[in-house]
């Protein structure tokens, strides 16, 4: 049984470890066999954090360079970082956003052009999201991960109501509705 193969690159702080539980208890709820594995040993804050998901199959956790059908990268540095492991046909969904490297800063390295990272993913059928915008209109730039997990949503072998529910069973209830309406806010986009 071959998998649907899935890589959520983001940094730290970020939500890309809630996003990645969201779809492996959506998952869960759907009776489909999942394994996964994320990469943040030495990942803090500003750190790169990946994030691998392989929906059913019956190999190891991780993706192979060449071999995801996805990836949701919450900065779009990271997603020409780690584009690599797409599959040629494999699709970006991609926040216009950019956390500043630290070696800007300290080793006054240039950063990239917003348009120069936007051209390194072309070959690859992409979508742009404004998350921080979308994530502001649901009521906190926090949830900017689940606007994104949204946007991904219809590109998923998971059902909606699965991904919902799992959003209802791991975010606090204090936060529920405003996950919710990040999420929904964020299939409209990544429908566009």
């Amino acid at each position: 049984m071959s998998s649907y193969d899935l890589l959520i690159v983001g940094i730290g702080g970020q939500g890309t470890i809630l996003a990645s539980n969201i779809i492996g208890e959506a998952c869960l709820i759907e009776g489909v066999p999942i394994k996964g594995v994320e990469t943040h040993g030495m990942a803090q804050r500003g750190g790169s954090v990946e994030s691998h998901v392989r929906i059913g199959g019956t190999f190891g956790p991780l993706i192979s360079p060449g071999g995801a059908d996805l990836m949701i990268a919450l900065d779009l540095m990271e997603a020409v970082r780690y584009r690599h492991y797409l599959k040629p046909e494999g699709r970006i969904i991609a926040n216009d956003h950019t956390v500043v490297p630290t070696s800007v800063f300290m080793q006054k390295l240039p950063m990239p052009a917003r348009d120069d990272l936007v051209a390194a993913l072309e070959g690859h059928p992409t979508t742009i999201v404004d998350a921080a915008g979308l994530a502001a209109e649901a009521g906190n730039l926090i949830v900017q991960n689940v606007v994104m997990l949204g946007a991904a949503a219809p590109h998923l072998p998971l059902k909606v109501e699965s991904l919902e529910e799992a959003v209802r069973r791991l975010v606090p209830q204090k936060f529920l509705d405003l996950n919710l309406k990040a999420f929904a806010l964020g299939r409209e986009a990544g429908r566009s």
